[in-house]
């Protein structure tokens, strides 16, 4: 079935593939039981390329450590998920793009959230059946809808999303594999239907990530299987201000987002062309 996902979509078992090595360490900071089986087979040959790339065997190491880096950014948006959950006004959880996420199943919620995961069907089919038998311990709702129709937002609301009340959304693993219009249009379209005190959670590079030459191994690793990065920006608080969100942009390896595993400095925001990951996450005015 992996073959009925487009490229992007595919990253999703790259991540299942990082999420089930980080579950095998001692020192993990998860445990996600359901990672290796929605990996596949695929997931860890996605993964090999990456790892060869990261950590080349005859110099050293310049590349971002992706499995520092996933793990860092899993745990991140576990406990602002998880913190948004114990406000018994949040009732509502989106997850858009939901991928091979387990959060749903392996995370214990309150008995107040919804919880909704976005995806294309061919995702969701594909997820189902590798999910087969295991219940989610959460209120679940699947949308089968592309985030590029055009109605996407009114397939969300039948499924039960209330956009008067308050909602946390999750937008992981989405922004720098579009183009810079499409990302404005996507937070437009995600704050036109949340209402004021709702939270949102992004990741996004910069835009020196996207050209740096030392970034060339792994940027050509994603364009090679057909998604490459589209989109960085150097000042993600006024990205998310221009639609109404408040957000705080944290870097791996900052307090906060450290957790004891990034294995590099972490440049000041004034350092110009470096490469950057942010974790964004705030409030709707």
């Amino acid at each position: 079935m992996t073959d009925l996902l487009n490229p992007v979509e595919r990253t999703a078992l790259l991540t299942a593939a990082l999420r089930a090595a980080e579950t095998l360490r001692e020192d993990r900071l998860y445990e996600d039981p359901y990672a290796a089986r929605l990996a596949g087979e695929a997931g860890p040959q996605l993964l090999a390329e990456v790892h060869t790339a990261t950590f080349p065997p005859d110099r050293p190491r310049s590349l971002p450590s992706t499995p520092d880096y996933n793990a860092i950014r899993t745990r991140f948006f576990d406990d602002f998920l998880v913190g948004a959950a114990q406000d018994r006004q949040m009732s509502q959880i989106v997850l858009a793009p939901s991928g091979m996420d387990s959060r749903a199943y392996r995370i214990s919620w309150p008995d107040h959230i919804r919880y909704f995961e976005v995806d294309r069907p061919a995702v969701l089919d594909f997820k189902s059946g590798r999910l087969q038998g295991v219940a989610p311990r959460v209120a679940h709702r699947t949308v089968a809808v592309d985030l590029t129709a055009d109605d996407w937002e009114s397939q969300l609301i039948d499924a039960g999303y209330d956009p008067t009340l308050p909602s946390t959304w999750l937008l992981e693993g989405l922004l720098y594999y579009i183009p810079e219009p499409d990302t404005h249009r996507m937070l437009e379209r995600v704050a036109a239907i949340t209402a004021p005190g709702s939270r949102i959670a992004a990741d996004v590079v910069n835009a020196a990530a996207l050209s740096l030459p030392h970034m060339r191994g792994l940027l050509d690793v994603f364009a090679n299987w057909g998604c490459p990065w589209l989109f960085g920006t150097d000042e993600p608080e006024d990205l998310f201000d221009r639609y109404g969100f408040s957000v705080e942009a944290k870097q791996p390896g900052e307090p906060g987002a450290d957790f004891g595993r990034w294995p590099d400095p972490v440049p000041p925001r004034d350092v110009k062309n470096v490469r950057r990951v942010f974790f964004v996450h705030g409030t709707r005015r």
